[in-house]
């Protein structure tokens, strides 16, 4: 393999500048920024609901925006909280759709749970072929195609699977309970 010479770029990469340039652009036209605005305001929504309605479960303090790909909060009911699991509730914009995911709070926890799912995976969960790069254990859809025009609904259903995930994920665990 040859040397990689670091001052040429290769001919499909635009400069950051190109790339500034297009997302200026963009935001002044107003489309994306109210978008954004709205789903970071949606999420911000959503992340109360579940701290309002499940006093219970620890919820995050405020929800992650990621760079723009994904943004997420999460949630943990006393039955996981204790073994060190986390539920992650996911929007995904590149896909404009959100996931829940099982998650550990650490790579230990996280890889000692996964080899569990991995052994005994049942067909209501997917899961990463590996915890390398992964954060989560096992993966589950909640909503592919939002309708933001009604909220009320969209929380409902993001509430009702995030809760069925959850009773999912409890009932596998106490079922290999050691």
């Amino acid at each position: 393999m040859g040397m990689v010479q670091l001052h040429t770029k290769p001919i499909s990469m635009k400069s950051l500048n190109e790339y500034i340039d297009q997302y200026r652009k963009q935001l002044v036209k107003g489309d994306i920024r109210q978008a954004y605005q709205g789903l970071m305001g949606y999420i911000m929504e959503l992340r109360t609901h579940f701290q309002n309605k499940y006093p219970d479960y620890a919820v995050s303090g405020s929800i992650n925006q990621g760079h723009m790909d994904v943004t997420y909060f999460s949630l943990s009911p006393e039955s996981l909280r204790h073994k060190r699991l986390k539920i992650v509730i996911l929007f995904f914009h590149d896909k404009i759709s959100f996931e829940v995911w099982l998650a550990g709070s650490n790579k230990q926890i996280q890889a000692k749970y996964w080899e569990l799912f991995r052994k005994n995976l049942s067909n209501k969960f997917r899961m990463p072929t590996t915890t390398k790069g992964s954060y989560s254990i096992v993966e589950h859809d909640l909503v592919t195609v939002p309708d933001f025009d009604d909220p009320n609904s969209l929380t409902a259903h993001i509430e009702q699977r995030t809760l069925e995930f959850i009773k999912d994920v409890e009932i596998f665990l106490s079922e290999r309970s050691n």
